[in-house]
């Protein structure tokens, strides 16, 4: 790892973004010409004490997580992206997949103006690659699981407790449309190993896979009415609404529910407490 330079990028690309271009209030007094280093952390879901140590080119070592997180609060493109990978001395993953997967940037711009509905972004293996609070909220933080196990779809099918997001008689609509949509994306990339990887593991592991992906059914998953359950809210009815990307490869979700109804209700009360006393959940995709 090469630390100065590591430390002088990250500050290169912090005093080049304007406060308004990630959501954030300008203020009247500003001493630095982009964001402050406590600004750069809280997008990165860092703590300011840590961010401050990377920019000062201390000891620590960042995480190929924590450098993808970089990469998204400082809004570098794919060359500084991978660029700054190499300079944290870590292998620079896919650019579009799993959780250090580099979010379109059209995407991005769009996640950050969506201050008033959860959001979030995710490949099209259903792996989170970034969340607004909102959405944290909603759904839980995303996990940090690496591998197949980053994608909710797979643990959908694998691990029962990921399925208390929603409510039991929603179970099989939701396994019908998870395979149906994975059909679409696998023919979509071809012969792609880590799809057909998938699959393959998903068809040894659940017998209700194997048998809903012999049906043969496809469809990408663009609209969908949901009922989430929510820790303390309880079930919450929304809208779940799709944007992809150029390429397919990412989405960006959001959650809504029409005006006077009793999900709108709950997602304006959701946005008071937020995270706070909420027992941590898988997020749906």
């Amino acid at each position: 790892m090469n630390l100065p330079e590591f430390a002088a990028f990250l500050k290169s690309r912090r005093d080049r973004i304007r406060p308004a271009d990630v959501g954030l209030p300008t203020g009247p007094r500003r001493r630095v010409p982009g964001l402050r280093r406590e600004e750069v952390a809280q997008l990165a879901g860092l703590s300011a004490d840590y961010y401050t140590e990377l920019e000062r080119g201390g000891s620590v070592q960042p995480s190929a997580q924590v450098v993808a997180a970089l990469a998204r609060a400082l809004r570098l493109n794919g060359d500084e992206r991978d660029h700054l990978f190499h300079l944290a001395g870590r292998a620079v993953p896919p650019a579009s997949h799993g959780p250090t997967g580099h979010v379109q940037p059209a995407l991005l711009s769009l996640l950050d103006r969506l201050t008033t509905t959860p959001a979030q972004v995710i490949t099209d293996l259903h792996e989170t690659v970034v969340q607004n609070k909102l959405a944290v909220a909603l759904v839980g933080q995303q996990p940090s699981d690496r591998g197949p196990m980053a994608s909710f779809l797979y643990r959908w099918f694998t691990d029962a407790g990921t399925r208390a997001i929603y409510p039991p008689d929603e179970h099989f609509h939701q396994s019908a449309a998870f395979v149906a949509d994975l059909r679409a994306v696998a023919a979509r990339r071809g012969r792609d190993p880590e799809v057909a990887r998938m699959v393959a593991e998903l068809r040894r592991r659940s017998q209700e896979f194997a048998a809903l992906w012999g049906t043969h059914e496809v469809a990408l998953r663009r609209t969908d009415h949901k009922r989430i359950v929510h820790p303390a809210l309880g079930v919450i009815e929304l809208d779940c609404h799709s944007l992809f990307s150029e390429d397919g490869r990412q989405r960006l979700l959001w959650f809504s529910a029409p005006p006077g109804t009793e999900g709108a209700a709950q997602l304006e009360l959701l946005s008071v407490i937020g995270t706070q006393d909420m027992a941590a959940s898988e997020s749906p995709s």
